[in-house]
């Protein structure tokens, strides 16, 4: 179990990242229905920071008739799409653990 989460240790970083961050564009995105966009509630200001590259990075990339307030679905999408594509190189280049045994 050790060498299965320590030796595969930027396989887990990276994933565990990139899960973390598209999941926070979404909860940022609930939290826009309920709370307006200059609201001083801690968590809501914990959203918008920690999301804050990942919806500008959106905001560049997506057409300008794209709302604000679905920006943080975009980069949502496309940080899950980053994931995969993540996952998938690292799964080829044998830096992922493998669920069946070796040999």
């Amino acid at each position: 179990m050790n060498q299965f989460v320590l030796g595969h240790l930027p396989f887990w970083i990276v994933n565990y990242l990139l899960a973390l961050l598209a999941w926070a564009c979404v909860g940022r995105f609930v939290m826009s229905a309920f709370l307006p966009p200059d609201s001083p509630n801690y968590i809501w200001r914990g959203f918008r920071a920690l999301t804050a590259w990942p919806v500008g990075a959106a905001a560049f990339l997506v057409p300008s008739y794209v709302g604000p307030r679905w920006l943080p679905l975009v980069a949502c999408c496309w940080l899950f799409a980053l994931r995969w594509v993540a996952g998938l190189s690292m799964m080829g280049a044998g830096l992922a653990p493998s669920i069946t045994p070796p040999g």
